[in-house]
């Protein structure tokens, strides 16, 4: 499966988005889910196996615990893919950032407007 197809189900982006923060649980990642998709435990197992077999998610044993982290291996296919639309919004980032700094010295340069002219 392309890691795209496997980030194209919000519940597998938000199990993502939680072990961003952090190593994780994975009593704490179905706590979570199931809060906010209501899936019960197998369900979340599931989803945690996809984002294993598929290079996104990593997992360790601490005792009896199973503790689940990003990849950031599986993550770079992700990157290059998006890598190729990236000039579409850094010309739009970098004209912005021109912007600003235009409006900077601008006022920079402007005499302060007096409070009695009003």
């Amino acid at each position: 499966m392309h890691a795209m197809d496997v980030l194209g189900d919000p519940v597998r982006r938000r199990i993502l988005e939680l072990l961003a923060d952090g190593e994780l649980a994975s009593g704490a990642v179905v706590e979570h889910i199931r809060e906010e998709f209501g899936i019960s435990q197998p369900g979340v197992s599931q989803h945690l196996r996809v984002l294993r077999e598929n290079g996104l998610a990593s997992v360790r044993a601490e005792g009896t615990r199973r503790l689940y982290s990003v990849d950031a291996e599986g993550l770079r296919e992700v990157d290059a893919w998006i890598g190729r639309f990236r000039q579409f919004w850094e010309q739009r980032l970098d004209a912005l950032g021109t912007e600003i700094a235009r409006g900077k010295r601008e006022r920079g340069r402007s005499p302060t407007p007096d409070p009695e002219d009003s």
